[in-house]
């Protein structure tokens, strides 16, 4: 079964062909993080795929994971490509790396997902929050419920970790 929605005037699509996002996204449906964790390796594994990056296994299992981290890299939007986006602008794209499985298979890698910066509820975080992130922020999960079969997996600030000092961000213009 396929599932069509609408985030932010933007059309989404998950065809049913596509079977590792449509699990992945009905997991976060029930605002439950869940990645595929080989049953070889053992690794955990992001983007959902059809075999292990690390070993080409097929077999995996879905497995709850804690939604926190911190921000690895970070993308601030000014200019929106997508027109429904304009409205909305600055908005926030992290990349962050989860606590989950940091440091494997080697020192320098992390499972990192990808999602907007948002309110805790799951809106696009206003521009006061987003001038308050940079590298090393600690976030946590949040859904943004966009139709009765898809919610997005998004980052809001941790309020209860410690946050560093001062974050590092690319130089304002």
């Amino acid at each position: 079964m396929s599932i069509q929605a609408n985030y932010l005037g933007m059309p989404l699509s998950i065809d049913e062909l596509d079977q590792e996002n449509l699990a992945y996204f009905a997991h976060c449906a029930r605002h439950d993080f869940q990645l595929q964790k080989c049953d070889d390796c053992g690794l955990l594994r992001y983007p959902p795929t059809t075999g292990c990056p690390w070993c080409a296994s097929p077999r995996a299992t879905w497995t709850p994971v804690e939604g926190r981290g911190e921000v690895h890299s970070y993308v601030e939007v000014h200019h929106a490509i997508q027109p429904a986006f304009k409205a909305h602008t600055p908005y926030m794209v992290l990349l962050v790396d989860l606590d989950t499985q940091k440091g494997q298979p080697s020192e320098t890698e992390a499972l990192r997902v990808v999602g907007n910066l948002t309110t805790p509820d799951g809106a696009l975080a206003p521009p006061d929050l987003v001038r308050q992130i940079g590298i090393g922020t600690r976030v946590r999960m949040v859904f943004s419920d966009v139709a009765d079969a898809l919610s997005l997996p998004q980052w809001t600030i941790d309020g209860a970790a410690l946050q560093p000092t001062r974050p590092w961000r690319y130089p304002q213009e």
